[in-house]
């Protein structure tokens, strides 16, 4: 896979759809949604990035990352609820290994819709797209040893756990072990057709 072809594609990324979610391009129009998760501790617990301590910062955000959709090394979806039109998270690739055809999915979502099964919903089709559109090899996500929810969602993917790098990041000042979990084009494949997913 060609870099070229991932900054193209991710330009002008496509809007996706399932059946009860958008996955489109973030906006500023996001900032009140997206600060309505961003900003809470819970949230950010396991992840790389510090609370949104207002506003403001949420929409000049928004804004850096408009830029960088245009350049096309941006390839993270809004997810919104389709019934309410809320933005109730992201999903999307945090980084492609193109020499090896592989990238690395993350995903955060809106406590307040939690248990709805939104999280597989949305990873399920960017992970679609990666392996149908853009012809990868293998997918992998990655979580901090204590989050089972993020865990859960990887097992329901049909991801493979592969392990774990003890005190493997160093996040917010302390180590953390990060686990492993990767699923082939042809695993799938096979769990696309299991799952009837379309």
């Amino acid at each position: 896979m060609k870099k070229e072809r991932v900054c193209a594609v991710f330009s002008s990324i496509p809007t996706l759809r399932t059946e009860r979610l958008i996955l489109r391009r973030m906006s500023v129009r996001d900032v009140d949604d997206m600060f309505d998760y961003a900003s809470r501790e819970s949230v950010t617990e396991y992840l790389l990035w510090e609370p949104h301590q207002s506003k403001r910062y949420t929409e000049d955000y928004l804004r850096y990352i408009s830029t960088r959709y245009n350049l096309g090394d941006f390839y993270d979806w809004a997810v919104v609820e389709a019934q309410s039109g809320r933005m109730i998270g992201t999903c999307g690739f945090t980084r492609f290994d193109l020499p090896n055809n592989s990238a690395e999915i993350g995903y955060v979502l809106n406590p307040d819709f939690h248990g709805n099964g939104y999280a597989t919903e949305a990873a399920a089709k960017v992970m679609e797209f990666g392996f149908c559109e853009l012809g990868l090899h293998r997918v992998e996500a990655k979580f901090m040893q204590g989050n089972a929810a993020s865990l859960h969602v990887m097992e329901k993917l049909g991801m493979t756990f592969e392990g774990y790098r003890r005190d493997g990041m160093l996040v917010k000042h302390k180590y953390r072990t990060i686990g492993v979990c990767s699923i082939l084009a042809s695993e799938w494949a096979e769990w696309a057709e299991k799952e009837n997913y379309e």
